[in-house]
């Protein structure tokens, strides 16, 4: 497999996860976004909220991507941050994703070899876009299996895959 058909088999499957996830969310009400797996973790709303400021942070803050729409993104999960309804949430899901797709297919080669510094001990001491692509993606996989079991918990629809 050649390495842009192995690239586009990779952002088809991250797509076809991001789909599952907005499927799984685009229906619940205010009670099945306040649903929690225990009480000291996430409700399901807190978790895509997480997700979609994560994507704008790490676009926006760190690569300066998107505009300050993309930006606002960036502190949905701030502590104080309103709750938001599942059509927020997907309209938040699908416009990180478009912004983070459009980004990632106009990049020059020089634009993917920058680099950025790590900020602590979680993230490695140089950053490449190559990396923020991948914990994107482990990050969108781990949180999004957070909402689908705190979900099943509760007998309301998984995420499909």
């Amino acid at each position: 497999m050649e390495t842009n058909e192995l690239t586009s088999s990779i952002y088809e499957g991250w797509l076809t996860y991001q789909s599952g996830l907005i499927k799984a969310l685009r229906h619940l009400d205010a009670d099945q976004l306040a649903l929690r797996a225990a009480p000291n973790l996430r409700s399901v709303g807190e978790i895509a909220r997480h997700m979609i400021g994560a994507r704008a942070r790490w676009f926006h803050s760190l690569m300066d991507e998107g505009g300050e729409e993309f930006a606002a993104f960036g502190r949905w999960d701030r502590r104080g941050s309103r709750e938001r309804s599942a059509e927020e949430l997907v309209r938040g899901l699908e416009t990180t994703w478009r912004g983070m797709y459009d980004a990632i297919g106009r990049w020059t080669e020089l634009e993917w070899q920058e680099t950025y510094p790590g900020e602590d001990d979680s993230e490695p001491e140089v950053i490449t876009r190559q990396w923020v692509i991948w914990h994107l993606i482990e990050h969108d996989l781990h949180h999004g299996g957070e909402i689908s079991l705190t979900l099943g918990i509760h007998g309301v629809a998984a995420v499909k895959l």
